[in-house]
């Protein structure tokens, strides 16, 4: 963007930034305007242009058009595809109709969860499962997939297709064969049964999932009433209180929230037979077969053999973490010292804080939500040219008055699309941090015009006050890096086909980019160019920044092995059945991949959420988090700010969204083919006292 166009941005929306108060002067704009409370509307006549600019969206009944316009569409687009000569038309025809569908169906997929208003959600929860089953008979259409095995079959025309066109179009097909296209009628009309039986069960297990248990009030001493929240004659557990002081709310929660719930047991070993019985008809040895094709593990045998080395290359760290945990629970209850899985994540913080002082409340002065929005738009600028800019939504545009609209531009390409933020609590969102893709990227070939990609950033901080923006914790700032890190993903892929846009590509590598911006936000060389008090405009001493880095690495091996066996857990689920129960199947695996006793009457895997959206995935964190420590080493470590490798990151892995294969995307970054047993190692090193004065050391 030229100097002339962004003062002619500026001027259009000084508006915003004029009324916005400034503890710190030097707040740049976007810095200033989330440290401001939102501006109220004040014209309440003007015309709404419906959620994310949709017109249809104006009212919950819209989405019954916005459903009923995508239908209608998609049976024109359809017919296209079945028509047209096997070509590139043939997989642009294909991207239109799938971004016909996932425009709504995302859009409706975000708001069924986080909007207000009960009637906005029931309507976008009616429009996912419209589409949800319109989906699953398109992926059984014989006549749709004829025409894409046509293109496919034909070596000359294969030979055309660029090889953006011709992945994509091998995507599609993929889709076709996990749906179970090449089956006869009676076992295809089988496998769409098991797909909206499967719908169904994973909707029913993700609800159940985050529902409280209760419990007599008289079964809990009383006066460890006032931790927990009450309901009449009963006591209602809602989460495991992990942070409590006391060892006997810790395991009064623990015990109460993860007691088994017969009737979510059932729905869970009905989800995993489902999920094994549809792999099998559709031609894999087991769901994780089915689930990891494509993805930098491709297998669930290598899953587990990182796992299994990972495990054994930590093991006499982790038997080290638990001794000091146990002798701190010696030390703080003498009587109780028994180290128990309740235990673990209190007891972590204890030993961090006694180490290394770290309270989270001497950081937050010094990373208000301004401050840390300024940072990030300054490594943006820095990294890739970048710039977020501020934009004031229109009537009706966001959902709760407190969201803000940022604008990403790039200084030559312009506009790259926008993102929402939605970041404060409110009591009816979900808790979890998440970024949801509205509206995906793509080149629209009828228009010759790029189709900017929306997404929603969803955290849950603390409210501006009268006296103070908003505060962050190390965590919070951490979290919001990590979501920023998916947010430019979306923004800085420029793929020619939504099919494969932004973070629409393999788990394993989808939360590298999140995770990569996680090293940049504990670095100091990136913190000091904005964390400053929120009054005194005082830095942040480099001495703290250096004893939260260290800090982490205090029980580094145990949270490492506990992330382990979730992931081991996981896998076992979706391998072939074992003929016992997920209980048996828990006990065993907590056992030889965590080795904190088992609780007798628990069942934490049916708090186990994830185990909907990465069925045989849940590894992917570990995974992606080898890679991101692997670039971070390897290409940033030195100079975080340096704009030749911002733009090498950026061509090389966050251009190309699923477009590309994740490994080769990993290698031309790296310029070299890791191994399972570069990933482990990577992992374990950073557990190593001074990791990254080591790193660079080493490398010098």
């Amino acid at each position: 963007m030229s100097a002339c166009k962004r003062l002619l941005y500026f001027v259009k929306h000084r508006n915003l930034w004029t009324h916005v108060r400034r503890n710190v002067t030097t707040w740049s704009p976007v810095g200033a305007a989330f440290n401001a409370k939102p501006l109220r509307r004040l014209d309440l006549f003007e015309k709404s242009v419906g959620l994310f600019g949709v017109p249809e969206l104006s009212c919950p009944a819209g989405f019954q058009v916005a459903t009923k316009k995508a239908l209608t569409n998609t049976e024109v687009l359809v017919e296209k595809a079945c028509s047209c000569p096997p070509g590139v038309e043939t997989v642009e025809a294909f991207d239109q109709l799938s971004d016909g569908l996932c425009r709504v169906a995302d859009l409706a997929d975000f708001v069924k969860v986080a909007h207000p208003d009960p009637a906005f959600r029931e309507a976008a929860e009616k429009t996912c499962i419209e589409i949800g089953t319109v989906v699953e008979k398109l992926n059984t259409n014989v006549e749709l997939c004829k025409s894409l095995k046509n293109l496919l079959d034909d070596p000359e025309v294969v030979a055309q297709l660029d090889p953006d066109t011709r992945r994509v179009a091998e995507l599609f097909m993929f889709d076709f064969e996990i749906s179970g296209i090449h089956l006869d009628d009676k076992l295809r009309k089988e496998a769409v049964a098991l797909h909206v039986r499967l719908l169904d069960l994973n909707n029913e297990f993700l609800v159940g999932s985050h529902m409280p248990n209760r419990i007599a009030r008289s079964a809990i001493p009383e006066h460890l009433h006032v931790h927990f929240a009450k309901e009449g004659s009963f006591i209602q557990v809602g989460g495991l209180h992990a942070d409590s002081p006391d060892d006997l709310v810790r395991e009064i929660a623990y015990r109460i929230y993860l007691y088994p719930n017969a009737d979510l047991m059932v729905c869970l070993e009905e989800l995993l037979k489902c999920r094994h019985k549809l792999a099998k008809l559709v031609g894999y040895e087991s769901y994780g077969h089915r689930a990891l094709k494509g993805t930098m593990a491709k297998t669930p045998e290598t899953v587990m053999s990182f796992l299994q080395l990972l495990t054994d290359k930590l093991s006499d760290r982790t038997a080290k973490d638990f001794k000091m945990m146990r002798d701190m629970k010696k030390k703080l209850n003498p009587r109780n010292s028994e180290l128990m899985p309740w235990d673990h994540p209190f007891l972590s913080g204890v030993l961090r804080a006694e180490r290394y002082n770290i309270e989270p409340s001497l950081y937050s002065p010094y990373l208000s939500l301004g401050a840390c929005m300024e940072g990030l738009n300054n490594l943006f600028s820095q990294l890739y040219g970048v710039s977020l800019m501020s934009e004031h939504p229109s009537a009706g545009e966001v959902w709760s008055e407190d969201v803000r609209k940022l604008a990403v531009v790039h200084e030559t390409e312009g506009l790259l699309g926008y993102i929402y933020c939605d970041f404060f609590h409110r009591s009816d969102k979900p808790h979890q941090d998440c970024h949801f893709t509205i509206r995906g990227g793509r080149w629209c070939w009828e228009t010759g015009q790029y189709q900017l990609p929306v997404v929603v950033l969803m955290l849950s901080l603390p409210h501006p006050t009268k006296s103070a923006p908003t505060l962050l914790t190390p965590g919070m700032m951490e979290n919001l890096f990590h979501e920023m890190g998916h947010a430019m993903h979306s923004m800085l892929g420029r793929t020619r086909y939504q099919h494969v846009t932004g973070t629409r590509c393999a788990t394993d590598f989808a939360e590298v980019p999140s995770i990569l911006m996680e090293y940049f936000a504990t670095d100091y060389r990136v913190i000091s160019q904005f964390a400053r008090h929120y009054e005194t405009g005082q830095p942040l001493p480099e001495s703290m920044v250096a004893r939260l880095c260290e800090s982490k690495k205090v029980c580094g091996a145990a949270d490492t092995q506990l992330q382990i066996f979730y992931a081991v857990l996981d896998q076992i689920y979706h391998s072939k059945p074992q003929n016992r129960s997920t209980t048996e199947i828990l006990k065993e695996m907590q056992l030889k991949f965590y080795g904190l006793p088992y609780t007798p009457n628990t069942a934490w895997q049916l708090r186990f959420s994830h185990l909907i959206g990465y069925g045989a995935k849940y590894y992917s964190y570990l995974m992606s988090r080898a890679v991101a420590s692997m670039v971070w080493r390897q290409c940033f470590i030195q100079d975080p700010l340096n704009r030749d490798m911002g733009e090498r990151y950026r061509r090389e892995m966050l251009a190309h969204g699923g477009a590309k294969e994740p490994m080769l995307m990993v290698e031309g970054m790296l310029q070299r083919r890791p191994t399972i047993e570069d990933f482990v190692d990577a992992l374990v090193s950073e557990l190593n006292p001074n990791f990254e004065t080591f790193i660079m050391d080493s490398e010098s």
